[in-house]
Protein backbone atom coordinates (compact mmCIF):
# COMPACT_ATOMS: atom_id res chain seq x y z
CA UNK A 1 0.00 0.00 0.00
CA UNK A 2 1.03 3.59 -0.48
CA UNK A 3 0.31 4.33 3.16
CA UNK A 4 3.28 2.46 4.57
CA UNK A 5 3.72 1.55 8.22
CA UNK A 6 7.16 0.24 9.12
CA UNK A 7 7.92 -1.51 12.41
CA UNK A 8 11.23 -0.92 14.18
CA UNK A 9 11.68 -3.38 17.04
CA UNK A 10 13.61 -2.11 20.01
CA UNK A 11 15.05 -4.87 22.20
CA UNK A 12 12.82 -7.91 22.26
CA UNK A 13 11.43 -8.96 25.62
CA UNK A 14 13.28 -6.21 27.50
CA UNK A 15 11.14 -4.62 30.16
CA UNK A 16 10.64 -0.87 30.39
CA UNK A 17 8.80 1.54 32.64
CA UNK A 18 6.29 3.93 31.07
CA UNK A 19 6.02 7.28 32.85
CA UNK A 20 3.49 10.00 32.06
CA UNK A 21 4.23 13.48 33.40
CA UNK A 22 0.90 15.31 33.40
CA UNK A 23 1.80 18.92 34.03
CA UNK A 24 -0.69 21.25 32.44
CA UNK A 25 1.69 22.88 29.94
CA UNK A 26 4.37 20.22 29.51
CA UNK A 27 2.96 16.71 29.42
CA UNK A 28 5.46 14.04 28.43
CA UNK A 29 5.36 10.29 27.88
CA UNK A 30 8.70 8.72 28.73
CA UNK A 31 9.86 5.10 28.33
CA UNK A 32 12.74 4.14 30.62
CA UNK A 33 14.90 1.04 30.57
CA UNK A 34 15.97 -0.98 33.61
CA UNK A 35 18.68 1.57 34.42
CA UNK A 36 16.13 4.42 34.31
CA UNK A 37 17.64 5.78 31.12
CA UNK A 38 15.16 7.43 28.74
CA UNK A 39 14.89 5.49 25.45
CA UNK A 40 11.76 7.13 24.03
CA UNK A 41 9.98 10.39 24.79
CA UNK A 42 7.41 12.64 23.20
CA UNK A 43 4.93 15.32 24.29
CA UNK A 44 1.29 14.35 24.77
CA UNK A 45 -2.00 16.22 24.94
CA UNK A 46 -5.73 15.63 25.19
CA UNK A 47 -5.93 15.79 21.40
CA UNK A 48 -3.52 12.92 20.79
CA UNK A 49 -4.75 9.63 19.34
CA UNK A 50 -4.68 6.53 21.54
CA UNK A 51 -6.54 3.26 21.78
CA UNK A 52 -6.41 -0.06 23.58
CA UNK A 53 -5.54 -3.15 21.52
CA UNK A 54 -6.74 -6.33 23.18
CA UNK A 55 -6.44 -6.61 26.94
CA UNK A 56 -2.75 -5.83 27.42
CA UNK A 57 -1.63 -3.57 24.56
CA UNK A 58 -1.98 0.13 23.90
CA UNK A 59 -1.19 2.34 20.89
CA UNK A 60 -0.30 6.01 21.34
CA UNK A 61 0.10 8.27 18.29
CA UNK A 62 1.57 11.77 18.26
CA UNK A 63 2.12 13.53 14.98
CA UNK A 64 4.21 11.27 12.74
CA UNK A 65 5.05 8.67 15.40
CA UNK A 66 3.20 5.85 17.11
CA UNK A 67 4.21 3.71 20.07
CA UNK A 68 2.84 0.22 20.71
CA UNK A 69 3.05 -0.76 24.38
CA UNK A 70 2.49 -4.33 25.56
CA UNK A 71 1.89 -4.53 29.31
CA UNK A 72 2.47 -7.45 31.64
CA UNK A 73 -1.01 -7.18 33.15
CA UNK A 74 -4.31 -5.86 31.79
CA UNK A 75 -5.63 -4.42 35.06
CA UNK A 76 -7.15 -0.96 34.65
CA UNK A 77 -5.03 -0.09 31.62
CA UNK A 78 -7.47 2.09 29.73
CA UNK A 79 -9.01 3.79 32.77
CA UNK A 80 -5.54 4.53 34.18
CA UNK A 81 -4.52 6.15 30.92
CA UNK A 82 -7.76 8.14 30.74
CA UNK A 83 -7.26 9.51 34.24
CA UNK A 84 -3.64 10.36 33.55
CA UNK A 85 -4.11 12.06 30.21
CA UNK A 86 -6.99 14.21 31.47
CA UNK A 87 -5.37 15.08 34.76
CA UNK A 88 -4.75 18.78 35.32
CA UNK A 89 -2.38 18.38 38.25
CA UNK A 90 1.34 18.03 37.77
CA UNK A 91 2.35 14.53 38.79
CA UNK A 92 4.19 11.47 37.57
CA UNK A 93 2.13 8.42 36.66
CA UNK A 94 3.53 4.92 36.10
CA UNK A 95 1.01 3.31 33.78
CA UNK A 96 -0.62 0.13 35.12
CA UNK A 97 1.60 0.43 38.19
CA UNK A 98 4.33 -1.85 36.90
CA UNK A 99 6.80 -2.37 34.09
CA UNK A 100 5.84 -2.49 30.46
CA UNK A 101 7.45 -4.24 27.53
CA UNK A 102 7.92 -1.90 24.57
CA UNK A 103 7.19 -4.20 21.66
CA UNK A 104 7.78 -1.79 18.81
CA UNK A 105 8.31 1.77 17.83
CA UNK A 106 6.15 2.46 14.78
CA UNK A 107 7.17 5.70 13.06
CA UNK A 108 4.83 6.51 10.17
CA UNK A 109 6.09 7.19 6.65
CA UNK A 110 9.71 8.36 6.48
CA UNK A 111 11.10 6.46 9.46
CA UNK A 112 12.42 2.98 8.80
CA UNK A 113 14.43 1.27 6.13
CA UNK A 114 11.61 -0.58 4.41
CA UNK A 115 9.86 2.71 3.73
CA UNK A 116 13.13 4.35 2.67
CA UNK A 117 13.73 1.52 0.23
CA UNK A 118 10.30 2.11 -1.28
CA UNK A 119 11.03 5.81 -1.66
CA UNK A 120 14.48 5.28 -3.15
CA UNK A 121 13.22 2.69 -5.62
CA UNK A 122 10.65 5.12 -6.99
CA UNK A 123 12.62 5.94 -10.13
CA UNK A 124 10.53 8.92 -11.23
CA UNK A 125 10.75 10.59 -7.81
CA UNK A 126 14.45 9.95 -7.21
CA UNK A 127 15.63 10.66 -10.76
CA UNK A 128 13.63 13.90 -10.98
CA UNK A 129 15.19 15.23 -7.79
CA UNK A 130 18.69 14.34 -8.93
CA UNK A 131 18.13 15.91 -12.34
CA UNK A 132 16.69 19.10 -10.83
CA UNK A 133 19.70 19.48 -8.53
CA UNK A 134 22.48 18.52 -10.94
CA UNK A 135 21.16 20.55 -13.88
CA UNK A 136 21.24 23.58 -11.57
CA UNK A 137 24.62 22.77 -10.05
CA UNK A 138 25.65 26.44 -10.05
CA UNK A 139 22.98 27.01 -7.39
CA UNK A 140 24.60 24.37 -5.17
CA UNK A 141 28.33 24.67 -5.86
CA UNK A 142 30.15 25.95 -2.75
CA UNK A 143 26.78 26.68 -1.09
CA UNK A 144 25.16 25.74 2.24
CA UNK A 145 22.12 23.49 1.88
CA UNK A 146 19.38 22.45 4.32
CA UNK A 147 17.67 19.08 3.70
CA UNK A 148 14.34 18.99 5.58
CA UNK A 149 12.93 15.61 6.68
CA UNK A 150 15.86 14.04 4.86
CA UNK A 151 15.04 10.35 5.42
CA UNK A 152 17.94 8.36 3.97
CA UNK A 153 19.69 11.62 3.09
CA UNK A 154 19.51 11.00 -0.65
CA UNK A 155 18.86 14.67 -1.43
CA UNK A 156 21.85 15.61 0.73
CA UNK A 157 24.00 13.28 -1.36
CA UNK A 158 22.67 14.88 -4.56
CA UNK A 159 23.52 18.33 -3.17
CA UNK A 160 27.08 17.16 -2.51
CA UNK A 161 27.25 15.74 -6.03
CA UNK A 162 26.34 19.22 -7.27
CA UNK A 163 29.22 20.70 -5.27
CA UNK A 164 27.58 21.86 -2.03
CA UNK A 165 30.13 22.92 0.56
CA UNK A 166 27.98 22.06 3.60
CA UNK A 167 24.66 20.24 4.01
CA UNK A 168 22.55 20.13 7.15
CA UNK A 169 20.27 17.08 7.06
CA UNK A 170 17.30 17.24 9.43
CA UNK A 171 15.73 13.94 10.47
CA UNK A 172 14.13 12.61 13.65
CA UNK A 173 14.98 9.40 15.50
CA UNK A 174 15.32 6.53 14.77
CA UNK A 175 16.00 7.23 11.08
CA UNK A 176 18.60 9.89 11.90
CA UNK A 177 21.03 7.21 13.08
CA UNK A 178 20.69 5.33 9.79
CA UNK A 179 21.25 8.58 7.90
CA UNK A 180 24.42 9.18 9.90
CA UNK A 181 25.62 5.67 9.10
CA UNK A 182 25.23 6.28 5.37
CA UNK A 183 27.02 9.61 5.58
CA UNK A 184 29.96 8.08 7.42
CA UNK A 185 30.17 5.07 5.11
CA UNK A 186 30.30 7.42 2.11
CA UNK A 187 33.06 9.48 3.75
CA UNK A 188 31.00 12.67 3.81
CA UNK A 189 31.00 13.47 7.53
CA UNK A 190 32.87 16.72 6.94
CA UNK A 191 30.33 17.97 4.41
CA UNK A 192 27.01 16.57 5.66
CA UNK A 193 25.88 17.01 9.25
CA UNK A 194 22.74 15.36 10.65
CA UNK A 195 20.54 17.53 12.87
CA UNK A 196 18.49 15.02 14.84
CA UNK A 197 14.91 16.01 15.58
CA UNK A 198 11.92 17.62 13.91
CA UNK A 199 12.70 20.76 11.95
CA UNK A 200 10.62 22.74 14.45
CA UNK A 201 12.86 21.46 17.26
CA UNK A 202 16.37 21.82 15.85
CA UNK A 203 18.48 24.90 15.33
CA UNK A 204 20.40 25.22 12.07
CA UNK A 205 23.91 26.59 12.77
CA UNK A 206 24.04 28.67 9.57
CA UNK A 207 21.81 30.53 7.21
CA UNK A 208 21.50 28.48 4.03
CA UNK A 209 21.46 29.16 0.29
CA UNK A 210 19.10 26.34 -0.69
CA UNK A 211 16.43 24.27 1.09
CA UNK A 212 15.62 20.86 -0.38
CA UNK A 213 12.92 18.46 0.73
CA UNK A 214 10.37 15.92 -0.45
CA UNK A 215 7.27 17.07 1.48
CA UNK A 216 4.75 15.67 -1.00
CA UNK A 217 1.63 13.69 -0.11
CA UNK A 218 -1.61 12.69 -1.78
CA UNK A 219 -3.21 15.80 -3.31
CA UNK A 220 0.18 17.42 -2.56
CA UNK A 221 -0.67 18.29 1.05
CA UNK A 222 -1.58 15.07 2.86
CA UNK A 223 0.55 14.36 5.95
CA UNK A 224 1.18 18.14 6.22
CA UNK A 225 4.93 17.85 5.67
CA UNK A 226 4.75 21.00 3.57
CA UNK A 227 4.35 23.07 6.72
CA UNK A 228 7.72 21.86 8.03
CA UNK A 229 9.22 22.75 4.65
CA UNK A 230 7.88 26.30 4.94
CA UNK A 231 8.97 26.54 8.58
CA UNK A 232 12.57 25.90 7.52
CA UNK A 233 12.51 29.07 5.43
CA UNK A 234 13.51 31.02 8.54
CA UNK A 235 17.07 29.86 7.83
CA UNK A 236 17.00 30.75 4.12
CA UNK A 237 19.19 33.63 3.00
CA UNK A 238 17.63 36.48 1.01
CA UNK A 239 17.33 35.40 -2.63
CA UNK A 240 17.85 31.77 -1.57
CA UNK A 241 16.17 28.88 -3.37
CA UNK A 242 13.69 26.18 -2.38
CA UNK A 243 13.48 22.80 -4.14
CA UNK A 244 10.58 22.33 -4.85
CA UNK A 245 9.78 25.99 -5.54
CA UNK A 246 6.03 25.89 -6.10
CA UNK A 247 3.21 23.42 -6.61
CA UNK A 248 -0.07 23.34 -8.53
CA UNK A 249 -3.12 21.41 -7.32
CA UNK A 250 -5.31 20.47 -10.29
CA UNK A 251 -8.97 19.50 -10.14
CA UNK A 252 -11.47 18.49 -12.81
CA UNK A 253 -14.96 16.91 -12.90
CA UNK A 254 -15.19 13.28 -13.97
CA UNK A 255 -17.83 10.75 -14.92
CA UNK A 256 -17.42 7.13 -13.82
CA UNK A 257 -20.63 5.22 -13.17
CA UNK A 258 -18.77 1.99 -12.40
CA UNK A 259 -16.70 3.65 -9.69
CA UNK A 260 -19.75 5.30 -8.13
CA UNK A 261 -21.77 2.10 -7.83
CA UNK A 262 -18.70 0.10 -6.83
CA UNK A 263 -18.19 2.47 -3.93
CA UNK A 264 -21.90 2.47 -3.07
CA UNK A 265 -22.13 -1.31 -2.96
CA UNK A 266 -19.30 -1.53 -0.42
CA UNK A 267 -21.98 -0.75 2.15
CA UNK A 268 -24.30 -3.54 0.97
CA UNK A 269 -23.26 -5.64 3.98
CA UNK A 270 -25.40 -3.33 6.10
CA UNK A 271 -28.52 -4.11 4.07
CA UNK A 272 -28.80 -7.55 5.66
CA UNK A 273 -32.02 -8.06 7.60
CA UNK A 274 -31.16 -11.40 9.14
CA UNK A 275 -27.50 -11.38 10.12
CA UNK A 276 -27.39 -14.09 12.80
CA UNK A 277 -30.94 -13.02 13.59
CA UNK A 278 -30.12 -9.29 13.67
CA UNK A 279 -31.48 -6.66 11.27
CA UNK A 280 -28.55 -4.42 10.24
CA UNK A 281 -30.38 -2.31 7.66
CA UNK A 282 -30.93 0.67 9.96
CA UNK A 283 -27.20 1.46 9.62
CA UNK A 284 -27.03 1.13 5.82
CA UNK A 285 -27.42 4.85 5.16
CA UNK A 286 -24.76 5.74 7.72
CA UNK A 287 -22.40 3.12 6.22
CA UNK A 288 -22.88 4.60 2.72
CA UNK A 289 -22.04 8.06 4.06
CA UNK A 290 -18.92 6.69 5.71
CA UNK A 291 -17.67 5.00 2.54
CA UNK A 292 -18.33 8.14 0.51
CA UNK A 293 -16.17 10.14 2.92
CA UNK A 294 -13.13 8.18 1.70
CA UNK A 295 -11.18 9.75 -1.18
CA UNK A 296 -10.22 7.15 -3.80
CA UNK A 297 -6.53 6.74 -4.61
CA UNK A 298 -6.06 5.21 -8.05
CA UNK A 299 -5.46 6.19 -11.66
CA UNK A 300 -7.83 6.58 -14.59
CA UNK A 301 -8.18 7.21 -18.31
CA UNK A 302 -8.26 10.94 -19.11
CA UNK A 303 -11.35 10.43 -21.26
CA UNK A 304 -13.51 10.36 -18.12
CA UNK A 305 -12.62 14.01 -17.41
CA UNK A 306 -15.51 16.28 -18.41
CA UNK A 307 -13.70 19.62 -18.49
CA UNK A 308 -10.26 21.19 -18.48
CA UNK A 309 -8.71 21.30 -15.05
CA UNK A 310 -8.59 24.30 -12.74
CA UNK A 311 -5.38 24.76 -10.76
CA UNK A 312 -4.49 26.29 -7.42
CA UNK A 313 -0.86 27.44 -7.17
CA UNK A 314 1.17 27.51 -3.95
CA UNK A 315 4.44 29.44 -4.06
CA UNK A 316 6.68 27.84 -1.45
CA UNK A 317 8.95 30.87 -1.48
CA UNK A 318 6.15 33.12 -0.26
CA UNK A 319 3.43 30.98 1.39
CA UNK A 320 3.11 31.00 5.18
CA UNK A 321 2.37 27.95 7.27
CA UNK A 322 -1.03 29.31 8.23
CA UNK A 323 -1.89 29.72 4.54
CA UNK A 324 -2.00 25.91 4.35
CA UNK A 325 -4.41 25.51 7.25
CA UNK A 326 -7.43 26.55 5.23
CA UNK A 327 -7.44 26.79 1.45
CA UNK A 328 -10.53 27.60 -0.58
CA UNK A 329 -10.34 26.76 -4.27
CA UNK A 330 -13.21 28.20 -6.35
CA UNK A 331 -13.94 26.59 -9.70
CA UNK A 332 -16.04 27.13 -12.82
CA UNK A 333 -15.88 24.29 -15.37
CA UNK A 334 -17.31 24.51 -18.89
CA UNK A 335 -18.32 20.95 -19.68
CA UNK A 336 -16.87 19.37 -22.81
CA UNK A 337 -19.38 16.50 -22.81
CA UNK A 338 -22.84 15.69 -21.54
CA UNK A 339 -23.39 13.17 -18.78
CA UNK A 340 -23.38 12.56 -15.04
CA UNK A 341 -20.73 14.32 -12.97
CA UNK A 342 -19.81 11.77 -10.30
CA UNK A 343 -17.11 13.78 -8.57
CA UNK A 344 -13.86 15.73 -8.81
CA UNK A 345 -10.45 14.31 -9.68
CA UNK A 346 -7.27 15.79 -8.16
CA UNK A 347 -3.57 15.64 -9.03
CA UNK A 348 -0.59 17.95 -8.62
CA UNK A 349 2.57 19.21 -10.28
CA UNK A 350 5.63 20.61 -8.53
CA UNK A 351 8.43 22.69 -10.03
CA UNK A 352 12.09 22.94 -9.08
CA UNK A 353 13.11 26.37 -10.33
CA UNK A 354 16.84 26.93 -10.48
CA UNK A 355 18.87 29.69 -12.08
CA UNK A 356 19.58 27.55 -15.13
CA UNK A 357 16.51 25.34 -15.56
CA UNK A 358 13.07 24.55 -14.16
CA UNK A 359 12.36 20.84 -13.73
CA UNK A 360 8.81 19.55 -13.26
CA UNK A 361 7.43 16.52 -11.47
CA UNK A 362 3.84 15.79 -12.52
CA UNK A 363 1.29 13.35 -11.14
CA UNK A 364 -1.22 14.09 -13.93
CA UNK A 365 -3.14 11.15 -15.44
CA UNK A 366 -1.47 11.94 -18.77
CA UNK A 367 1.99 11.37 -17.28
CA UNK A 368 3.79 8.19 -16.09
CA UNK A 369 2.27 6.87 -12.88
CA UNK A 370 3.89 8.03 -9.64
CA UNK A 371 3.67 6.87 -6.02
CA UNK A 372 1.07 9.61 -5.47
CA UNK A 373 -1.31 8.32 -8.19
CA UNK A 374 -4.40 10.56 -8.53
CA UNK A 375 -7.18 11.14 -6.02
CA UNK A 376 -10.91 11.15 -6.78
CA UNK A 377 -13.62 12.51 -4.52
CA UNK A 378 -17.19 11.40 -5.18
CA UNK A 379 -20.21 13.64 -4.82
CA UNK A 380 -22.97 12.30 -2.58
CA UNK A 381 -25.37 12.59 -5.53
CA UNK A 382 -24.23 12.71 -9.20
CA UNK A 383 -25.17 15.81 -11.19
CA UNK A 384 -26.46 15.70 -14.77
CA UNK A 385 -25.07 18.41 -17.03
CA UNK A 386 -25.04 19.04 -20.76
CA UNK A 387 -22.24 19.97 -23.14
CA UNK A 388 -21.45 23.67 -22.78
CA UNK A 389 -23.10 24.09 -19.38
CA UNK A 390 -21.06 25.27 -16.41
CA UNK A 391 -20.35 23.55 -13.11
CA UNK A 392 -19.34 25.96 -10.38
CA UNK A 393 -18.52 25.68 -6.72
CA UNK A 394 -15.68 25.46 -4.22
CA UNK A 395 -13.27 22.98 -2.71
CA UNK A 396 -12.27 23.81 0.85
CA UNK A 397 -9.20 22.06 2.26
CA UNK A 398 -9.29 22.38 6.05
CA UNK A 399 -6.33 21.02 8.00
CA UNK A 400 -6.98 18.78 11.00
CA UNK A 401 -4.99 17.44 13.94
CA UNK A 402 -4.43 14.08 12.20
CA UNK A 403 -1.71 15.42 9.90
CA UNK A 404 -4.17 15.69 7.04
CA UNK A 405 -7.18 17.56 5.65
CA UNK A 406 -10.94 17.48 5.53
CA UNK A 407 -12.15 18.11 1.98
CA UNK A 408 -15.39 20.09 1.64
CA UNK A 409 -16.87 20.10 -1.87
CA UNK A 410 -19.90 22.03 -3.11
CA UNK A 411 -20.92 21.98 -6.79
CA UNK A 412 -23.81 23.45 -8.80
CA UNK A 413 -24.89 23.09 -12.41
CA UNK A 414 -25.56 26.76 -13.05
CA UNK A 415 -28.13 26.34 -15.80
CA UNK A 416 -30.35 23.86 -13.90
CA UNK A 417 -29.59 24.82 -10.32
CA UNK A 418 -28.94 21.18 -9.36
CA UNK A 419 -26.53 21.00 -6.43
CA UNK A 420 -24.46 18.35 -4.71
CA UNK A 421 -21.41 18.05 -2.51
CA UNK A 422 -19.53 15.96 0.01
CA UNK A 423 -17.15 16.13 2.97
CA UNK A 424 -14.24 13.69 2.78
CA UNK A 425 -11.40 12.61 5.06
CA UNK A 426 -8.07 12.67 3.23
CA UNK A 427 -6.45 10.82 6.13
CA UNK A 428 -8.58 7.76 5.37
CA UNK A 429 -8.32 7.11 1.60
CA UNK A 430 -9.49 4.01 -0.24
CA UNK A 431 -6.62 2.46 -2.22
CA UNK A 432 -8.67 1.16 -5.11
CA UNK A 433 -5.82 0.56 -7.57
CA UNK A 434 -3.73 -1.42 -5.09
CA UNK A 435 -6.72 -3.43 -3.89
CA UNK A 436 -7.65 -4.33 -7.47
CA UNK A 437 -4.08 -5.37 -8.22
CA UNK A 438 -3.96 -7.72 -5.23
Amino acid sequence: REQHVSVCRWRAEQEFTVLLTTELEAQQLTVQDGEQASVFQFPVSKEMDYCQVGLQSFVVSVGMQSLLLHFKTPTGLYSTWERAIHSSSGRLVSLSGAHACVSSCVPLFHSCLTEQQSLLQDYLRTATYQRAILVNETDFRDKVVLDVCCGSGILSFFAVQAGANKVYAVESSPMAKYTQTLIESNSLSERVRVLEGEVEEVSCPDMVDVIVSEPLGYMLLNERLMESFLYARRWLKPNGLMFPSFGDIHLAPFTDEQLYFEHYTQASFWQQRNFYGVNLSALHSAAVDEFFRRPIVDTFDVHILMARSVKHCINFMEAKQEDLHRMEIPFVFTLLQSGLVHGLAFWFDVAYRGSKSTVWLSTAPTEPLTRWYQVRCLLQTPLFAKLGQTLSGTVLLASNNRQSYDIHITATVDQSGFRSGNILDLKNPFFRLLLSAS
